[in-house]
């Protein structure tokens, strides 16, 4: 006999959801109430209208006590959505919350069937089913594991600094991991910030002061997690830090040594600087970089390459903090919660051939021109061209990698702001005629739109097509020493060649290279296009499927400042939240070995998706963590020997269900027999 709430038979009620018109508009709720009245063991049915508001829930907590019901059923949305609440509304009618069982109509029968018979009929199948499979049930506790209250951020950025900074406001310890030796990501490279053409620097630098100077902040760049572990309130994490051979605690920012540097002048590519100009082997990426502490390119060093250098660096650091003897070390941690702001990268233009980038000189992408046009940049703001020429005419080229078949169809979000951006900015800094070759503009932000008007009283001149080459091939005399951009002007229906002296891509963004390495190691999942997944992408956008473990900005999506900036308070809040409860509750509906008829055979150690599983080597038996189970029930599929079983998919409970749903095919499926459960 199946467990009862001290009853000696299951007494159900049965709850069947109009949801407004998505339910009942396909099936018929009464048919179906009427139908689970006649079900064995079910004493109460009924249906409402929206069985999750207040009244709703009142209803079955009403019913347990008047009825003594001791299992229930709901007939209505995804569990996903409103499992919780039902749950909760059955124990306060002071059953166990696990005595109940939902029913998806919504999702499961009315959204994907358009025939109203079919699916009501469709609907007394899985009405039938939960009420046998709701019968033998069992209580189940809920169990708690402690938070421990520190917080890991990987990834420095704007939103990992807001992160850092608001939960370390709040009183937590953060450590910041930055795999850069800035922090800052790609807002430290901007000119200036749309739409209220604010310099980034003025906006982040006292951020990135505020982050390296915070006594609960601990900062680490110039490092990578390598390894993480554990689960939700107690991960360990590793962490590499690379050699910068220079002693971040002597280190003063003093920069004597590059002068000192045995290079007259640099000859490596600046990464910062997009590779337009070029640094020496010792640098510091930018001069309001944090921390303010140089480091040595061993790839170019000749220190490291022959061990042959005058070390003229070293004589002239008066603080000893050069340090050619570093090595890698690593560091373990460990935290209760994961925020994850890794970025993006730019798409390469190099892609698109027919845009001319790297073949054409004077083709520049959308992050070279803001290093461009920033005082600080390679040419102190003065917009001059690899061949030397300040550009009267600009053609910038929108959507270059995204909202393309051909290289990434979503939309950037960013791209069509940006464009505006530095079509002001070129135009203040060389008077330029600039014009704008666009799909559509997206101006959707607060003050967005007012912007874009006020670019067209400049101006700036406006094409709606997308550009089909660049070229130098000149066809008119006018043509010659200039860029042509060929491109179909679809407003007034023509194709049109424009020259200009100089091409810029608005490339679009897209996840990190190694993006799909990350959520391996952090146990996260991907969306289609590479971007981290959220658990829902409005009701929970910040949080993923591994508790304890959440996203911000940009690694999620592509977004603009803001709403990175908000995203990341999103995030830091739910880590606050989590810390500040002190303990998290666990779902019970996790695996369980059953140790005498486990072998050992080792055969659901490596299927595990959340590393749940390990092996007991005394006893040579499996032993699940049930912190880190998830429930998916992969082992319990699994297990040759059948020693892995699961709360609330127990084999009795689904055969069960398997009947009910098969009752009426039974004499089309067995050829007049009965189908029974193997014994």
């Amino acid at each position: 006999m199946p467990e009862t709430n001290g009853h000696d038979a299951p007494r159900v009620g049965f709850y069947v959801c109009h949801c407004g018109h998505n339910i009942a508009g396909t099936v018929d709720v009464a048919e179906v109430a009427r139908f689970a009245g006649t079900l064995p063991n079910v004493v109460v049915s009924r249906d409402y209208k929206y069985m999750c508001s207040d009244p709703g829930q009142e209803l079955i907590i009403t019913d347990i006590r008047e009825h003594k019901l001791n299992r229930i059923v709901v007939a209505s949305c995804s569990p996903l959505l409103h499992e919780h609440t039902f749950r909760v509304a059955t124990e306060k009618g002071g059953l166990n919350p696990y005595f109940f069982q939902m029913v998806n109509i919504r999702e499961d029968v009315s959204w994907v069937c358009s025939d109203h018979d079919a699916a009501t009929n469709k609907t007394l199948d899985l009405v039938r089913a939960a009420v046998r499979r709701v019968a033998h049930h069992r209580s189940l506790a809920t169990k708690h594991v402690r938070i421990h209250p520190d917080v890991l951020i990987v990834g420095a950025g704007i939103s990992g600094i807001h992160a850092a900074l608001t939960l370390a406001n709040a009183g937590k310890k953060v450590t910041l991991v930055e795999r850069e030796p800035t922090i800052g990501g790609h807002m430290a490279m901007f000119d200036k910030t749309f739409p209220t053409l604010d310099c980034a620097a003025c906006i982040l630098t006292p951020k990135m002061s505020a982050v390296k100077n915070h006594p609960n902040i601990t900062l680490w760049s110039y490092s990578e997690v390598t390894e993480v572990s554990g689960f939700v309130g107690s991960y360990t994490v590793k962490v590499k830090r690379k050699p910068r051979f220079v002693s971040e605690e002597l280190c003063v920012g003093c920069m004597e040594c590059i002068d000192a540097c045995v290079y007259k002048e640099g000859k490596t590519p600046d990464e910062f600087n997009q590779g337009l100009s070029k640094r020496k082997p010792v640098y510091i990426p930018f001069p309001q970089a944090t921390p303010q502490v140089v480091l040595i390119d061993p790839d170019t060093c000749i220190e490291f390459k022959s061990g042959r250098c005058k070390k003229t660096c070293v004589e002239k650091c008066d603080r000893d903090a050069i340090d050619f003897t570093q090595k890698e070390e690593i560091k373990e941690i460990q935290v209760g919660t994961i925020i994850l702001a890794t970025g993006f990268k730019t798409f390469d233009p190099k892609r698109i051939p027919y845009y001319g980038y790297g073949k054409y000189p004077n083709v520049y992408s959308s992050l070279e021109v803001e290093r461009l046009v920033n005082a600080s940049g390679p040419t102190g703001g003065d917009l001059v061209l690899r061949d030397g020429r300040h550009p009267k005419t600009v053609g910038i080229i929108h959507c270059v990698g995204s909202r393309d078949r051909k290289t990434n169809r979503w939309c950037s979000r960013t791209c069509c702001m940006y464009s505006l951006k530095l079509a002001h900015l070129l135009k203040e800094h060389s008077e330029a005629e600039v014009y704008n070759f666009y799909i559509d503009i997206r101006a959707a932000g607060k003050a967005y739109e007012e912007f874009y008007d006020k670019l067209l009283e400049e101006n700036i001149h406006f094409i709606r097509g997308r550009v089909a080459e660049v070229t130098d091939w000149s066809a008119r005399p006018e043509e010659e020493g200039k860029l042509i951009i060929r491109v179909e002007d679809t407003l007034i229906g023509v194709v049109r060649r424009v020259p200009v002296d100089m091409v810029v891509l608005a490339v679009g963004m897209e996840p990190q290279a190694d993006s799909q390495d990350v959520r391996r190691m952090f146990n996260i999942s991907c969306s289609t296009e590479g971007f981290f997944l959220e658990r829902h992408p409005k009701l929970a956008p910040v949080d993923t499927f591994t508790d304890g473990i959440f996203i911000a900005g940009a690694c999620q999506g592509p977004k603009d400042i803001p709403d990175s900036v908000a995203q990341a308070g999103a995030a830091a809040a739910q880590a606050l939240a989590l810390i500040d409860a002190g303990e998290v509750e666990l779902e019970p509906n996790t695996a369980y070995i059953v140790e005498e008829d486990c072998s050992g055979c080792k055969s659901c150690l490596n299927i595990c998706p959340y590393t749940a599983i390990t092996r007991d080597e005394i006893r040579q038996k499996a032993v699940i963590n049930e912190a880190l189970c998830k429930g998916c029930g992969t082992c319990v599929a699994t297990c040759p020997s059948g020693a892995i079983r699961q709360n609330l998919f127990e084999d009795d409970q689904i055969y069960s269900e398997i009947e009910g749903l098969l009752q009426d095919k039974e004499s089309v499926l067995t050829g007049g027999g009965a189908w029974r459960a193997p014994a």
